[in-house]
């Protein structure tokens, strides 16, 4: 494959994005984000000073008496789906290096805790990020079909399945709204039909929900296993370590920033462990920690760089070996789109008072993995980084769901305490409900890719590393590329190619 370079080139930057006179210090807003996620970064001019030392963002039990110095082209912080799948398009589409490093272990946060699901069935047609997830969609997609062409079984080594997604409503007005979302889903493109109750209960003979419902389908909608499917792509990376161009740093939490004599440029980053310098460029993807850790990493200098990125506990129920009935395709209530986009003060009808005030708010979700184990979501709260297990929220995931499976009603959920089990993940929330991707203003070698809620799987991203600006569209089709200095400066692909 022939080489490319990625070429990071800072812009003049405009008094109207971030440089201010420094007596001049209110809060300006600007976007660096393909979707309009805004970040916030006083107006002080960027002067930085030579090394940013902060204490490490997640304390390590261990120490180590030395440190080892390293360098790389490109170091990504985060080994989340988003940040092995950068590291993977870097490795294949380019002769770069890279260094991924983590404060714990791959499929260790929000991406291990997931269902799964790459569903097109509850999404927009023509809202903000449909444009990602359709494309992202479709490389799934083709993923499997390479790794079927490899003599491979997608399904043992992706937990990979076409399983089909149903978005059911109870009552005529929820009907109402599925048929209009099927009528847009089709014209996007997509193969999508409306069932009725009775056509409904043909496809999922357990599920109920009453003469008046009804619900969207769409047939070519898969799912996978997060962990196998981490654990193929991280293999495959690892095919590039013995070239010299991949490796891996984890239970290594990144302490720091490290700044070039000679310009504005980060040049590296210090972990607990070890010193990773950089040629190209620092990218920051740690899920819901990326907004601390990038305020930690700045705390010294003089940029104020807020990402408002915030973790968002999620409950999802595993009962194994479930026999008491089968599901055949994933399911979803209509509430769950609602759930999907509440703001943090805004009420549903499915949300409960929960402890300290909070509110918890939970939705039907079911899928059927591969292993034959019954998986029931989903809860969403703010309790900041807590990931402790909820005794209540799994007792309101399972009577929710009891309410579309009649047959839950029958079963005590104590029942099952030897087959259960609760994955807790804590989702990268943005408040607007749009990731944030793009580079730091002043600081174009560090790149930010985080806030994907608990949308990390059907967002998949890559940096896709060139040269130009125009000529990219005819380096690959179906390229999205964003500008956010008023088109003086393009980077971020987002697109992965397999």
């Amino acid at each position: 494959m022939a080489s490319v370079t990625l070429h990071i080139q800072s812009p003049p930057l405009n008094n109207d994005v971030v440089s201010l006179p420094r007596n001049h210090f209110p809060i300006v807003t600007f976007k660096t984000t393909f979707f309009g996620s805004s970040l916030t970064a006083n107006g002080k001019p960027l002067s930085l000073p030579k090394t940013f030392r902060t204490q490490p963002v997640i304390t390590s039990s261990s120490s180590s008496s030395s440190s080892s110095t390293h360098t790389f082209d490109v170091v990504i912080i985060g080994a989340g789906i988003i940040g092995l799948t950068i590291a993977r398009q870097f490795l294949i589409g380019s002769d770069l290096s890279v260094a991924v490093v983590d404060k714990d272990v791959p499929c260790s946060g929000a991406t291990g805790a997931g269902q799964g699901y790459l569903w097109m069935v509850h999404k927009e047609p023509e809202s903000d990020t449909w444009d990602l997830t359709m494309r992202s969609y479709k490389l799934w997609q083709m993923f499997a079909e390479k790794v079927r062409a490899q003599g491979l079984d997608p399904l043992q080594e992706l937990g990979w399945k076409r399983t089909g997604s149903l978005l059911v409503g109870k009552t005529a007005k929820e009907a109402a709204t599925l048929k209009k979302k099927v009528k847009r889903l089709s014209e996007a493109g997509l193969r999508a039909e409306y069932l009725t109750s009775d056509a409904l209960r043909l496809k999922e003979p357990e599920l109920e929900v009453g003469k008046d419902g009804g619900a969207a389908f769409l047939p070519d909608d898969c799912q996978l296993d997060a962990q196998r499917a981490v654990a193929f792509i991280q293999k495959a990376n690892r095919h590039f370590s013995t070239k010299g161009r991949y490796a891996e740093f984890f239970h290594d939490p990144v302490t720091g920033l490290l700044r070039s004599d000679s310009s504005n440029e980060v040049e590296g980053v210090r972990t607990f462990k070890n010193t990773l310098y950089c040629k190209k460029a620092v990218i920051v993807a740690a899920g819901c920690w990326s907004g601390s850790l990038v305020h930690d990493l700045f705390r010294e200098s003089d940029i104020l760089l807020n990402v408002p990125v915030k973790p968002r506990k999620g409950h999802l129920v595993v009962l194994e070996n479930f026999s008491s009935f089968r599901l055949d395709h994933g399911l979803m209530e209509m509430g769950y789109v609602d759930h999907l986009h509440d703001a943090i003060d805004r009420k549903s009808s499915h949300s409960v008072k929960v402890e300290e005030g909070q509110t918890l708010s939970v939705s039907m979700t079911a899928t059927m993995d591969t292993m034959g184990s019954l998986v029931l979501g989903s809860s969403r709260q703010f309790t900041g980084y807590s990931t402790r297990v909820d005794e209540s929220i799994i007792n309101h995931i399972w009577k929710r769901a009891g309410e579309f499976f009649p047959k839950l009603k029958e079963l005590p959920l104590g029942d099952f305490t030897l087959d259960r089990k609760v994955r807790i993940g804590l989702r990268p929330y943005m408040p607007d409900g749009k990731p944030v991707i793009g580079p730091v203003p002043g600081l174009m070698n560090v790149i930010i890719a985080t806030g994907h809620e608990g949308g990390g799987l059907s967002m998949v991203i890559s940096v896709s590393p060139f040269s130009t600006e125009e000529k990219w569209l005819g380096v690959f089709p179906f390229l999205f590329f964003f500008s956010p200095f008023k088109n003086k400066f393009r980077l971020l692909s987002l697109t992965i190619f397999f």
